[in-house]
């Protein structure tokens, strides 16, 4: 995890300081398209995003729907012309557990993302712009929070909410990755706050939280953009780890996490489809969000040049 945020950080600090104007929006598109694997993950989470929307049609069978007869034993069934993926312990195709699993786990990290960015860009966009003892008693508090184990305290929270519904564990989630973008907002802040722009707004009369979200936090975009690209794959990894564990999204609802639970029991029996199949959704996905926010990354950038 904390390699995950190091990596999230220094690309994200290379990318900070960077706006998108209006004209540049083709610069942007041919700048994004010579970045050859930012395009290859960018159509692999297309694709994986619209079969998470269309889960119920593109699924072929029912995800909770049981089926002892096809469990021999105990074993679940294998790979088949019917069954692609299989079926769990339960009789369950893992095929369509798979599909309805990438709602889960995708939404993980949208959602989870989208409470980081709302409550790190107001934190520290407030923080830098005013400054003073708010800014002192924002960042010690952020200090504080950035010295426990996210995974650790995951675990205690969710410990204590029995069978927390997804949406609990999005949020939960959404609280771990806030400080490091109140921080880079901060930042931005301390870099933006004494623009002409800023001060031609003070001059006009313009109250100082008009001025924080109509003109800072607008030119902060980019890096935030590039922070939440790289912010999704470790949320859906974290996501995955507490699911593991049995602190995440529970059972019968698929997630990837959860769906690798029983992986290590099944391995010895031969039935290396359980693991197999929710390992690869979660190393393709966290893939493509890298290779997609990479070639954000450099398409925003200007200093940045593709060879």
């Amino acid at each position: 995890m904390s390699a995950v945020t190091t990596t999230t950080g220094e690309a994200v600090r290379a990318a900070a300081g960077t706006g998108l104007a209006p004209g540049a929006r083709r610069s942007f598109w041919r700048r994004f398209r010579r970045h050859r694997v930012a395009v290859v993950g960018l159509v692999v989470l297309v694709f994986l995003g619209l079969c998470a929307v269309f889960a119920p049609w593109v699924a072929p069978y029912d995800p909770e729907q049981q089926n002892l007869r096809l469990v021999v034993n105990g074993r679940p069934a294998s790979p088949s012309l019917e069954r692609p993926f299989g079926t769990d312990q339960l009789g369950r195709d893992y095929l369509s557990r798979t599909i309805h699993g990438a709602r889960v786990s995708l939404g993980v990290g949208f959602v989870a993302m989208a409470v980081a960015i709302t409550l790190g860009a107001s934190l520290g966009g407030i923080a830098g712009y005013f400054g003073g003892h708010l800014d002192m008693i924002i960042m010690r508090i952020i200090d504080v929070l950035l010295c426990f184990p996210p995974l650790l305290f995951l675990v205690a929270l969710l410990a204590s909410i029995p069978s927390a519904p997804p949406l609990v564990v999005m949020l939960a989630i959404g609280l771990v990755f806030w400080m490091n973008v109140a921080r880079l907002v901060r930042a931005e802040m301390l870099s933006l706050r004494e623009r002409e722009f800023v001060q031609a707004a003070r001059a006009l009369g313009s109250p100082p939280l008009r001025i924080l979200f109509r003109e800072l936090l607008p030119n902060a975009i980019s890096p935030l953009v590039v922070a939440a690209s790289l912010g999704i794959p470790a949320a859906i990894l974290l996501e995955s780890t507490l699911s593991f564990l049995g602190f995440g999204v529970q059972p019968p609802t698929a997630s990837w996490g959860n769906m690798l639970t029983p992986a290590v029991r099944y391995l010895r029996e031969g039935a290396w489809w359980i693991g197999f199949f929710p390992g690869l959704m979660i190393f393709v996905t966290v893939l493509a969000f890298n290779f997609f926010g990479d070639g954000l990354r450099d398409a925003l950038d200007p200093r940045s040049r593709l060879e």
